[in-house]
C-alpha cells in the first residue's frame, strides 16, 4: 500500500507539472479577462505579380510582430485553376494549433471553399476576408468580419469623378470573369448609366483574363497596346478604368503617356502600381512612408504634363484591410472584443490604420459584412 501511494503521488505530481507548463490559450473574445500568452495569425494574399502591395503589408506585419506571431502564404496567380492550391495553402497554416485567426485579402474565388475546409477540422478559427470575390450573401456566411471597398457606390462615383477630371469618354477595361461578380458588374452599370447621364461616352473594352493562357504577362501587353489606340480614337479627354490589379501599371503609364486621363485604380491606393508606373524609385527608409508616395506621385505627374488628370484614394485600401484585420484579430484574441463581430472595435482599428476618420456601412441584411468609401486625391 505505501509503494502504490508513493507511485500514486509521483504521477500526480507530473501531471500538475505538466498542466503547469502548458502555454495560455486565447480566449474567446468575449470581454473577459483571461490573458492570451500563445497565439499565431495567418495572412494570405496574392503573390507579387498580382498585386505586391498586400504581400508587402503581411510583410510589415511580420517585422511588427515577429515570424512567431505572423505567418504568411499566398494563393497562386492562376487562382481560377488551381483553387486546390488556395485550399491546401490554407490549410497548411490551420494545421498549426497556434494559428488562431486567418485574414486574407483578395479572397479571391476558392475562399468560401477553403474556409469550409478549414472551419471542419477548426472551428475555432477567426476569419476576416477582404476584397471578396465570391458572391456577397455566400462569403458572408464564411467570415466572420467580411472587408470591401464600396463598389456599389463607386459606378456613379467613378464616372462623377471622371468627368470632373475632364472627361468625354469613359473606358471600362474588364472580362467575363469579373463580370459574374455581381458587385464588379453592378458597378459597372451604375458607371455607365452615370457617365451617359452626364453625357460622355461610356466605352466597354474586353480585355484578356489574367488568370488565362496568357497569364498576367499577356494581359499587359494587351493594356499597354490597347490604351494608346482607344486615346487616339475617342481624344485626349478620355478616363482609363480596369476591373483588375495586374492591369494597373500599363493602364496607368500608357493613360499619362498618351495624354489621357486615369481617374483611380481598381483598388485605390498610392502604392497600387503608382510608383512602378511613374518609375518612382522607393528608398528604404521611405518604404511604407506613404506621405512620401503622394509627394513623389505628385512630382512626377506634374513633370509628365499630367497634373489634375490623375487621381486615387488617399488609403491603401487592401494594406489597410491586411493592417485592421491583424489588429482587429489580436483585439479579439485578447479579449477586446464584443464576441467575433464588433463594428465599434473593427471602426476603431481602420480608423488607426489610415490615420483617418471612417465611415463603414453593413451590406444589405448582414450584420458582418462591411462597406468602405473613401473621397479621391488629385495630383
Amino acid at each position: 500500500m505505501k509503494k502504490a501511494l508513493i507511485i500514486t503521488l509521483a504521477l500526480l505530481m507530473v501531471i500538475s507539472l505538466a498542466a503547469c507548463g502548458q502555454p495560455a490559450t486565447a480566449p474567446e473574445g468575449n470581454g473577459g479577462d483571461e490573458e492570451s500568452t500563445a497565439y499565431k495569425i495567418g495572412i494570405m494574399t496574392g503573390t507579387v505579380s498580382q498585386n505586391e502591395e498586400e504581400y508587402r503589408m503581411a510583410e510589415q506585419m511580420r517585422a511588427k510582430y515577429g515570424e512567431d506571431m505572423i505567418l504568411i502564404t499566398t494563393y497562386p496567380d492562376r487562382f481560377m485553376q488551381e483553387q486546390e492550391t488556395t485550399i491546401t495553402n490554407m490549410m497548411a497554416m490551420a494545421a498549426d494549433p497556434d494559428v488562431k485567426a486567418i485574414i486574407m485579402v483578395q479572397s479571391v474565388p476558392g475562399a468560401a471553399a477553403a474556409v469550409d475546409r478549414v472551419r471542419e477540422v477548426r472551428p475555432d478559427m477567426l476569419f476576416i476576408l477582404g476584397s471578396p470575390q465570391e458572391d456577397q450573401d455566400v462569403i458572408a456566411t464564411k467570415g466572420d468580419i467580411v472587408l470591401n471597398t464600396d463598389d456599389l457606390a463607386r459606378g456613379e462615383q467613378i464616372a462623377q469623378h471622371a468627368y470632373d477630371l475632364g472627361a468625354k469618354t469613359l473606358v471600362h477595361y474588364t472580362f467575363p470573369r469579373h463580370m459574374s461578380i455581381e458587385f464588379l458588374a453592378v458597378r459597372r452599370d451604375k458607371m455607365k448609366a452615370k457617365a451617359e447621364e452626364l453625357g460622355m461616352l461610356f466605352v466597354e473594352a474586353d480585355a484578356p483574363d489574367p488568370t488565362g493562357d496568357a497569364g498576367v504577362p499577356g494581359t499587359q501587353q494587351f493594356i499597354s497596346e490597347d490604351v494608346p489606340r482607344k486615346i487616339a480614337e475617342y481624344g485626349e479627354d478620355t478616363a482609363m478604368f480596369a476591373t483588375n490589379c495586374s492591369m494597373m501599371e500599363p493602364l496607368i503609364r500608357q493613360t499619362i503617356v498618351n495624354g489621357g486621363i486615369f481617374p483611380v485604380q481598381c483598388c485605390p491606393s498610392p502604392y497600387h502600381a503608382m510608383p512602378a508606373a511613374l518609375g518612382i524609385s522607393v528608398p528604404s527608409d521611405k518604404q511604407g512612408d506613404l506621405d512620401f508616395i503622394i509627394d513623389e506621385i505628385g512630382k512626377k505627374v506634374t513633370e509628365m504634363g499630367a497634373s489634375g488628370r490623375v487621381a486615387t484614394w488617399p488609403v491603401p485600401v487592401n494594406m489597410l484591410f491586411i493592417e485592421a484585420g491583424v489588429e482587429y484579430a489580436r483585439a479579439f484574441l485578447e479579449g477586446e472584443t464584443n464576441g467575433r463581430v464588433d463594428k465599434a472595435v473593427l471602426q476603431q482599428k481602420l480608423e488607426e490604420a489610415s490615420g483617418q476618420s471612417v465611415q463603414i456601412t453593413e451590406y444589405g441584411n448582414t450584420d458582418n459584412y462591411f462597406l468602405f468609401l473613401s473621397d479621391h486625391i488629385i495630383f
